[in-house]
């Protein structure tokens, strides 16, 4: 055997091998956490994710080629993105720098380049830096990888667990595709479970452990589909009862303590919850709306800003089709600042059953929407001068107010006038659903279409007979 390079690396040396402050993916230390010593070495070990390292997908092809690309994991908690990084640096024979965005800083970067420009320089070995929470650098840290990652100094592994539409810049997220990492499933979890319970050498099979299918099953399901979060639990299970002890579901749920919800106030979680909410209104669907309110005020969401939101699904969703949406919105809203939580919570939770199973219509949203528009494209369309007001002498000299026709004086209350300026008129914004109460609403403006042309005949008829022979008597309705 030879001596070692100035890398550390010995001749003919594995892929673990590395600089100084690389990771050796394979060498554990024995009192580290199960997670840690159970953490898959080969794609082969490696459990879920089949749409990344399944036969011909990418990651896999990447393996396969032997040329590792720079790159976005994006997934949640538990989902393998460390793991991932590791298993690409083992196969691909690269050395690997971790490096964490929370507690270290551009400068360590830097020193990590230039360790990286050496190495390639001296012997041709690539460095794989995984930056994980790589999102919680700001856009000039994110830029500082650009020139490296663009010359091939660096294969960046990037690790987040927040969109990286919002959070990676633009440049770096064209040079680093995404790759999105799901939460494991129960039946993955439950597999990492039984392995860890068999294995010798890096599991718990030399404690001789009793474990109850119940007590399994629960850890699977609980886990949420993190891995780190079920091996814990059994790792805390385990130590409750001791060598050759029986877990039983007692045990797990003591282990387990407590099951906290998946959920960011402030991050996507927060977007993709409150959508889920909003669809199932839509949706009419009451049990989906319960879920997802249920969800978010148990992950700490601020329950009035759901009953904001509820207002306006009961504005943009239900409108004229139940005009007592919005008052009950509002009262669920008054009710939850009057009584707050948890009291508060039910008045939220009977308007979501409300709103979701009454009738809707999106008529006033997009009539709204049409009108605006063209608001927007007509700024100086002067009002017609029969319907504007006249309270100075100079105006009504000027025409303000002249031909006005008072609505309630007309025969059936009906006048035969125009309110949109003469550019506008004819146009129609607001075209009521075949729903609810728009069903009434149809009905009427109908009604009222039908008598504005009949008062337009009869206007017409009594012009024409004002011009030749005289035509039937004047209404005696007094005008005001």
């Amino acid at each position: 055997m030879g001596e070692p390079d100035l890398f550390g690396t010995p001749p003919g040396g594995t892929a673990e091998a590395g600089a100084e402050g690389a990771s050796d993916p394979q060498a554990t230390p024995a009192n580290a956490p199960l997670a840690a010593r159970m953490r898959p070495r080969t794609p082969e070990e490696f459990r879920g994710q089949d749409h990344l390292l399944g036969p011909g997908r990418a990651i896999r092809a990447m393996l396969d080629s032997g040329q590792p690309s720079s790159m976005i994991l994006w997934g949640p908690p538990g989902s393998g993105k460390t793991t991932l990084a590791h298993v690409i640096a083992h196969e691909t024979e690269a050395t690997f720098v971790p490096f964490s965005a929370v507690t270290e800083g551009i400068g360590r970067v830097r020193e990590i380049i230039k360790e990286a420009g050496a190495r390639l320089r001296a012997t041709g070995r690539r460095t794989i830096l995984f930056c994980d929470e790589i999102h919680r650098f700001n856009k000039a840290q994110q830029d500082a990888f650009l020139p490296h990652v663009e010359a091939g100094t660096v294969i960046l592994i990037g690790a987040t667990t927040e969109n990286p539409s919002f959070e990676i810049v633009r440049p770096l997220l064209s040079r680093a595709p995404v790759y999105v990492l799901n939460p494991l499933s129960k039946e993955d979890v439950r597999a990492i479970l039984d392995e860890a319970l068999a294995s010798e050498d890096r599991g718990l099979a030399d404690q001789r452990l009793r474990l109850e299918e119940e007590a399994l099953a629960f850890i699977a399901e609980a886990a949420d589909g993190d891995a780190r979060r079920a091996l814990g639990v059994l790792e805390a299970a385990a130590g409750l009862v001791g060598r050759g002890g029986h877990i039983d579901l007692g045990a797990a749920r003591e282990a387990l303590q407590h099951r906290f919800a998946t959920y960011d106030k402030g991050g996507e979680e927060h977007y993709n919850l409150i959508s889920a909410l909003h669809k199932a209104v839509r949706g009419s669907d009451p049990d989906g709306a319960l879920y997802w309110l249920a969800r978010m005020i148990d992950g700490g969401e601020d329950p009035l800003f759901l009953a904001r939101r509820m207002v306006r699904m009961a504005s943009e969703d239900i409108g004229l089709a139940d005009p007592a949406a919005l008052s009950v919105a509002m009262a669920a809203r008054d009710a939850y600042h009057f009584l707050g939580s948890p009291e508060g919570e039910l008045a939220l939770a009977e308007a979501a059953i409300y709103l979701a199973t009454a009738p809707k219509s999106n008529r006033t949203y997009t009539a709204w929407s049409a009108a605006l528009a063209r608001a927007r494209e007509t700024p100086g369309e002067p009002v017609p001068l029969h319907i504007r007001n006249a309270p100075t002498s100079l105006m009504k000299d000027l025409g303000y107010g002249a031909g006005y026709r008072y609505d309630p004086n007309e025969p059936d209350g009906v006048a035969a006038q125009n309110y949109l300026p003469e550019r506008l008129v004819g146009e129609r914004f607001y075209r009521p659903g075949r729903f609810g109460h728009e069903k009434v609403v149809a009905e009427r403006l109908r009604w009222w279409a039908e008598r504005r042309r009949e008062a337009a005949e009869h206007r017409e008829k009594a012009e024409g007979d004002e011009d030749g022979e005289p035509g039937p008597a004047p209404s005696t309705r007094r005008s005001t």
